[in-house]
Protein backbone atom coordinates (compact mmCIF):
# COMPACT_ATOMS: atom_id res chain seq x y z
CA UNK A 1 0.00 0.00 0.00
CA UNK A 2 1.18 3.65 -0.72
CA UNK A 3 -0.49 7.05 -0.12
CA UNK A 4 -0.17 8.90 -3.34
CA UNK A 5 -0.37 12.98 -3.53
CA UNK A 6 -0.34 15.12 -6.50
CA UNK A 7 3.96 14.94 -6.47
CA UNK A 8 4.22 11.70 -6.40
CA UNK A 9 1.28 10.42 -8.69
CA UNK A 10 2.95 10.38 -12.13
CA UNK A 11 5.74 7.89 -10.56
CA UNK A 12 3.46 5.85 -8.20
CA UNK A 13 0.43 5.30 -10.19
CA UNK A 14 0.54 6.58 -14.14
CA UNK A 15 4.20 4.68 -14.56
CA UNK A 16 4.27 2.61 -12.19
CA UNK A 17 0.48 0.95 -13.60
CA UNK A 18 2.15 0.64 -16.78
CA UNK A 19 3.91 -2.90 -15.99
CA UNK A 20 1.30 -3.70 -13.03
CA UNK A 21 -2.29 -3.13 -11.92
CA UNK A 22 -3.12 -0.12 -9.15
CA UNK A 23 -6.15 -0.12 -7.29
CA UNK A 24 -6.54 3.55 -6.60
CA UNK A 25 -8.97 3.88 -3.00
CA UNK A 26 -10.11 7.13 -2.94
CA UNK A 27 -11.42 8.04 0.72
CA UNK A 28 -11.34 10.50 3.64
CA UNK A 29 -10.61 10.45 7.53
CA UNK A 30 -14.20 11.93 7.60
CA UNK A 31 -16.14 8.82 5.77
CA UNK A 32 -17.47 5.84 7.92
CA UNK A 33 -17.62 3.68 4.96
CA UNK A 34 -14.00 4.43 3.73
CA UNK A 35 -12.71 3.29 7.59
CA UNK A 36 -14.73 -0.29 6.40
CA UNK A 37 -13.49 -0.68 3.02
CA UNK A 38 -9.74 0.21 3.49
CA UNK A 39 -8.87 -2.92 5.83
CA UNK A 40 -10.57 -4.94 3.57
CA UNK A 41 -8.74 -3.47 0.13
CA UNK A 42 -5.19 -3.86 2.17
CA UNK A 43 -5.84 -7.80 3.50
CA UNK A 44 -6.87 -8.26 -0.71
CA UNK A 45 -3.99 -6.80 -1.69
CA UNK A 46 -1.93 -8.69 0.66
CA UNK A 47 -3.89 -12.26 -0.50
CA UNK A 48 -3.26 -11.23 -4.30
CA UNK A 49 0.58 -11.59 -3.60
CA UNK A 50 1.71 -8.63 -6.07
CA UNK A 51 -1.12 -8.82 -8.67
CA UNK A 52 -1.92 -5.66 -8.13
CA UNK A 53 -0.27 -1.83 -5.72
CA UNK A 54 -3.15 -0.25 -3.32
CA UNK A 55 -3.05 3.94 -3.84
CA UNK A 56 -4.95 5.50 -1.38
CA UNK A 57 -5.63 9.22 -1.99
CA UNK A 58 -6.97 11.33 0.67
CA UNK A 59 -9.67 13.24 -1.30
CA UNK A 60 -9.55 16.27 1.15
CA UNK A 61 -6.18 17.07 0.77
CA UNK A 62 -5.48 15.96 -2.94
CA UNK A 63 -8.56 17.90 -4.02
CA UNK A 64 -6.44 18.06 -7.58
CA UNK A 65 -6.89 14.68 -7.94
CA UNK A 66 -10.17 14.23 -6.87
CA UNK A 67 -11.00 16.76 -9.33
CA UNK A 68 -9.18 14.97 -12.29
CA UNK A 69 -11.05 11.78 -11.27
CA UNK A 70 -14.21 13.22 -11.43
CA UNK A 71 -14.76 11.92 -8.13
CA UNK A 72 -18.18 12.61 -6.90
CA UNK A 73 -19.13 10.31 -3.79
CA UNK A 74 -16.35 7.99 -1.52
CA UNK A 75 -15.40 5.35 -1.43
CA UNK A 76 -14.55 5.36 -5.07
CA UNK A 77 -12.15 2.81 -6.55
CA UNK A 78 -10.60 3.07 -9.59
CA UNK A 79 -8.16 0.32 -11.31
CA UNK A 80 -5.22 1.96 -13.48
CA UNK A 81 -3.54 -0.40 -15.66
CA UNK A 82 -1.35 0.62 -19.06
CA UNK A 83 -1.35 4.66 -17.65
CA UNK A 84 -4.97 4.51 -18.12
CA UNK A 85 -7.92 3.57 -15.80
CA UNK A 86 -9.58 0.65 -16.75
CA UNK A 87 -12.43 0.05 -14.34
CA UNK A 88 -13.78 1.11 -11.05
CA UNK A 89 -16.95 1.11 -8.13
CA UNK A 90 -18.02 3.60 -5.91
CA UNK A 91 -19.20 2.79 -2.42
CA UNK A 92 -18.03 -0.01 0.23
CA UNK A 93 -18.34 -3.40 -0.91
CA UNK A 94 -17.91 -6.90 0.26
CA UNK A 95 -14.56 -8.78 0.25
CA UNK A 96 -16.35 -11.29 -2.25
CA UNK A 97 -17.69 -8.36 -4.30
CA UNK A 98 -14.20 -6.90 -4.82
CA UNK A 99 -12.72 -10.13 -5.60
CA UNK A 100 -15.39 -10.66 -8.44
CA UNK A 101 -14.44 -7.25 -9.27
CA UNK A 102 -10.26 -7.60 -9.12
CA UNK A 103 -10.97 -11.48 -10.52
CA UNK A 104 -12.91 -9.48 -13.93
CA UNK A 105 -9.96 -7.39 -14.03
CA UNK A 106 -6.59 -8.34 -13.52
CA UNK A 107 -4.43 -10.72 -15.10
CA UNK A 108 -3.56 -14.24 -13.56
CA UNK A 109 0.08 -14.90 -11.87
CA UNK A 110 0.62 -16.90 -15.00
CA UNK A 111 -0.39 -14.20 -17.70
CA UNK A 112 1.84 -11.75 -15.92
CA UNK A 113 4.77 -14.02 -16.03
CA UNK A 114 4.59 -14.38 -19.77
CA UNK A 115 3.67 -10.61 -20.17
CA UNK A 116 7.08 -10.12 -18.56
CA UNK A 117 8.51 -12.40 -20.99
CA UNK A 118 7.06 -10.92 -23.69
CA UNK A 119 7.74 -7.71 -22.59
CA UNK A 120 11.78 -8.70 -22.58
CA UNK A 121 11.43 -10.06 -25.81
CA UNK A 122 10.23 -7.28 -27.39
CA UNK A 123 13.15 -5.24 -25.74
CA UNK A 124 15.26 -8.22 -26.96
CA UNK A 125 13.68 -7.30 -30.49
CA UNK A 126 14.37 -3.77 -30.77
CA UNK A 127 18.21 -4.71 -29.36
CA UNK A 128 18.84 -6.58 -32.53
CA UNK A 129 19.14 -9.99 -30.71
CA UNK A 130 15.94 -11.78 -32.50
CA UNK A 131 16.85 -15.19 -32.00
CA UNK A 132 16.79 -14.66 -27.90
CA UNK A 133 13.49 -12.96 -28.52
CA UNK A 134 11.91 -16.04 -30.24
CA UNK A 135 13.15 -18.27 -26.90
CA UNK A 136 11.88 -15.82 -24.51
CA UNK A 137 8.34 -15.28 -26.62
CA UNK A 138 8.13 -19.61 -26.66
CA UNK A 139 8.82 -19.71 -23.08
CA UNK A 140 5.69 -17.20 -22.63
CA UNK A 141 3.60 -19.02 -24.89
CA UNK A 142 4.58 -21.89 -22.85
CA UNK A 143 3.95 -20.26 -19.86
CA UNK A 144 0.00 -18.75 -21.03
CA UNK A 145 -0.81 -20.99 -24.03
CA UNK A 146 -4.42 -18.75 -24.63
CA UNK A 147 -2.23 -15.63 -24.92
CA UNK A 148 -3.43 -14.74 -28.08
CA UNK A 149 -1.01 -11.64 -28.55
CA UNK A 150 1.91 -13.41 -27.24
CA UNK A 151 0.83 -16.48 -29.96
CA UNK A 152 0.87 -13.96 -32.37
CA UNK A 153 4.38 -12.17 -32.02
CA UNK A 154 5.67 -16.13 -31.73
CA UNK A 155 4.17 -16.88 -35.39
CA UNK A 156 5.04 -13.31 -36.77
CA UNK A 157 8.83 -13.81 -35.60
CA UNK A 158 8.98 -17.60 -36.87
CA UNK A 159 7.96 -16.11 -40.01
CA UNK A 160 10.54 -13.87 -39.98
CA UNK A 161 13.27 -15.74 -38.99
CA UNK A 162 12.59 -18.26 -41.37
CA UNK A 163 10.78 -21.10 -39.25
CA UNK A 164 7.74 -21.58 -41.76
CA UNK A 165 7.15 -25.08 -40.44
CA UNK A 166 7.34 -24.26 -36.83
CA UNK A 167 5.28 -21.09 -37.44
CA UNK A 168 2.81 -22.96 -39.68
CA UNK A 169 2.32 -25.39 -36.18
CA UNK A 170 1.90 -22.61 -34.25
CA UNK A 171 -0.97 -20.78 -35.97
CA UNK A 172 -2.20 -24.40 -36.56
CA UNK A 173 -4.69 -23.97 -33.35
CA UNK A 174 -6.25 -20.38 -34.72
CA UNK A 175 -7.10 -21.43 -37.69
CA UNK A 176 -9.20 -24.39 -36.32
CA UNK A 177 -11.07 -21.67 -34.60
CA UNK A 178 -14.37 -20.39 -36.03
CA UNK A 179 -14.59 -17.69 -36.61
CA UNK A 180 -10.74 -17.05 -37.28
CA UNK A 181 -9.69 -14.37 -35.84
CA UNK A 182 -8.27 -11.66 -38.59
CA UNK A 183 -4.74 -11.40 -37.57
CA UNK A 184 -4.01 -15.04 -37.61
CA UNK A 185 -6.01 -15.24 -40.77
CA UNK A 186 -3.22 -12.29 -42.07
CA UNK A 187 -0.63 -14.72 -40.39
CA UNK A 188 -1.81 -17.84 -42.53
CA UNK A 189 -2.02 -15.35 -46.25
CA UNK A 190 1.42 -14.68 -45.18
CA UNK A 191 2.83 -18.19 -45.15
CA UNK A 192 0.70 -19.21 -48.04
CA UNK A 193 2.32 -16.47 -49.74
CA UNK A 194 5.80 -17.77 -49.39
CA UNK A 195 4.97 -21.42 -49.81
CA UNK A 196 3.86 -20.47 -52.71
CA UNK A 197 6.31 -18.54 -54.17
CA UNK A 198 8.98 -21.31 -53.51
CA UNK A 199 6.43 -24.12 -55.19
CA UNK A 200 4.78 -22.61 -58.04
CA UNK A 201 5.93 -22.11 -61.75
CA UNK A 202 6.92 -18.76 -60.76
CA UNK A 203 9.46 -19.67 -58.35
CA UNK A 204 12.57 -18.87 -60.69
CA UNK A 205 10.93 -15.76 -61.66
CA UNK A 206 12.43 -12.03 -61.46
CA UNK A 207 10.61 -8.95 -60.86
CA UNK A 208 11.54 -7.89 -64.52
CA UNK A 209 10.04 -11.25 -66.08
CA UNK A 210 6.61 -10.64 -64.37
CA UNK A 211 6.73 -6.42 -65.63
CA UNK A 212 7.03 -7.99 -69.10
CA UNK A 213 4.54 -10.13 -68.68
CA UNK A 214 2.06 -7.51 -67.31
CA UNK A 215 3.04 -5.23 -70.30
CA UNK A 216 1.84 -7.64 -72.41
CA UNK A 217 -1.62 -8.13 -70.95
CA UNK A 218 -2.55 -6.37 -67.94
CA UNK A 219 -5.31 -8.54 -67.53
CA UNK A 220 -3.48 -11.41 -67.06
CA UNK A 221 -4.54 -11.52 -63.19
CA UNK A 222 -2.32 -14.73 -62.59
CA UNK A 223 0.80 -13.21 -63.30
CA UNK A 224 -0.12 -10.27 -61.83
CA UNK A 225 -1.63 -12.13 -58.53
CA UNK A 226 1.65 -14.20 -58.58
CA UNK A 227 3.89 -10.85 -58.25
CA UNK A 228 1.61 -9.79 -55.87
CA UNK A 229 2.29 -12.96 -53.40
CA UNK A 230 6.13 -12.41 -54.66
CA UNK A 231 6.18 -9.14 -53.20
CA UNK A 232 4.02 -10.08 -49.91
CA UNK A 233 6.50 -13.21 -49.46
CA UNK A 234 9.53 -10.48 -49.02
CA UNK A 235 7.42 -7.68 -46.66
CA UNK A 236 7.06 -5.32 -49.75
CA UNK A 237 3.75 -4.58 -48.45
CA UNK A 238 2.77 -1.40 -50.06
CA UNK A 239 4.41 -2.74 -53.64
CA UNK A 240 2.40 -5.74 -52.72
CA UNK A 241 -0.73 -4.10 -52.76
CA UNK A 242 -0.25 -1.83 -55.28
CA UNK A 243 -0.75 -5.27 -57.37
CA UNK A 244 -3.80 -6.84 -55.86
CA UNK A 245 -5.76 -3.29 -56.55
CA UNK A 246 -5.01 -3.30 -60.00
CA UNK A 247 -6.60 -6.69 -60.29
CA UNK A 248 -9.57 -5.43 -58.12
CA UNK A 249 -9.97 -2.94 -60.17
CA UNK A 250 -10.33 -4.49 -63.43
CA UNK A 251 -12.25 -7.49 -62.08
CA UNK A 252 -13.09 -7.75 -58.08
CA UNK A 253 -14.30 -10.72 -58.32
CA UNK A 254 -11.81 -13.23 -59.46
CA UNK A 255 -10.52 -16.19 -58.27
CA UNK A 256 -12.97 -16.17 -55.49
CA UNK A 257 -11.75 -12.19 -54.55
CA UNK A 258 -8.39 -14.00 -53.64
CA UNK A 259 -6.48 -10.73 -54.19
CA UNK A 260 -9.43 -8.70 -51.69
CA UNK A 261 -8.28 -11.57 -48.96
CA UNK A 262 -5.04 -10.94 -49.81
CA UNK A 263 -4.68 -7.20 -49.21
CA UNK A 264 -6.95 -7.45 -46.05
CA UNK A 265 -4.64 -9.45 -44.76
CA UNK A 266 -1.76 -7.10 -45.47
CA UNK A 267 -3.54 -4.26 -43.94
CA UNK A 268 -3.65 -6.10 -40.51
CA UNK A 269 -0.04 -7.26 -40.64
CA UNK A 270 0.55 -3.11 -41.38
CA UNK A 271 -1.80 -2.20 -38.68
CA UNK A 272 0.56 -1.21 -35.52
CA UNK A 273 -0.37 -3.00 -32.30
CA UNK A 274 -2.68 -1.22 -30.27
CA UNK A 275 -1.51 0.44 -27.09
CA UNK A 276 -1.94 -2.84 -23.95
CA UNK A 277 -4.39 -2.06 -21.60
CA UNK A 278 -5.70 0.83 -22.62
CA UNK A 279 -9.40 2.01 -21.68
CA UNK A 280 -12.20 0.88 -23.94
CA UNK A 281 -12.85 4.94 -24.15
CA UNK A 282 -9.75 7.34 -23.49
CA UNK A 283 -10.68 9.25 -20.32
CA UNK A 284 -13.53 7.10 -19.07
CA UNK A 285 -13.58 3.81 -17.20
CA UNK A 286 -15.86 1.18 -17.92
CA UNK A 287 -17.74 2.47 -14.21
CA UNK A 288 -18.26 5.85 -15.74
CA UNK A 289 -15.35 7.58 -13.88
CA UNK A 290 -13.99 10.04 -15.64
CA UNK A 291 -10.14 11.73 -15.88
CA UNK A 292 -10.04 15.60 -17.40
CA UNK A 293 -7.79 16.74 -19.41
CA UNK A 294 -7.28 13.70 -21.94
CA UNK A 295 -3.91 14.31 -24.38
CA UNK A 296 -4.79 14.32 -28.49
CA UNK A 297 -3.61 11.30 -29.88
CA UNK A 298 -1.40 12.13 -33.36
CA UNK A 299 -1.77 9.09 -35.97
CA UNK A 300 1.69 7.61 -36.93
CA UNK A 301 3.07 7.37 -40.34
CA UNK A 302 2.57 3.37 -40.66
CA UNK A 303 -1.18 4.00 -39.05
CA UNK A 304 -1.63 6.41 -41.42
CA UNK A 305 -0.16 4.64 -44.31
CA UNK A 306 -2.81 1.56 -43.93
CA UNK A 307 -5.93 4.19 -43.65
CA UNK A 308 -4.43 5.41 -46.69
CA UNK A 309 -4.44 2.11 -48.46
CA UNK A 310 -7.84 0.79 -47.03
CA UNK A 311 -9.84 3.78 -48.75
CA UNK A 312 -8.59 2.79 -51.52
CA UNK A 313 -10.05 -0.73 -51.10
CA UNK A 314 -13.09 0.44 -49.77
CA UNK A 315 -13.25 2.60 -53.29
CA UNK A 316 -12.51 -0.13 -55.33
CA UNK A 317 -15.33 -2.27 -54.23
CA UNK A 318 -18.02 0.36 -54.08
Amino acid sequence: MIDITLQNFETEVVAASMTQPILIDFWAPWCGPCKALGPVLEKLEEDYQGRFTLAKINSDDEQQLAGAFGIRSIPTCVLMFGGKPVDGFTGAQTAGQIKAFLDKNLPTQGELIAEAESDEAMTLLASGDPQAALEKLADALATDPGNDDTRYDYVRLLIELGGHEEAEAALTPKLAEIPRKLRFEALSQWLNAIKYIATSPYATWDETQFDEAIAANKRDFDVRFAKARLLMAVGEWTAAMDELLEIIMRDKKWADEAPRKAMVAILELMTPPKPKAAAATPGKTAAGIEVLGKAAVQEDPQAALVSTYRRRLSMMLN
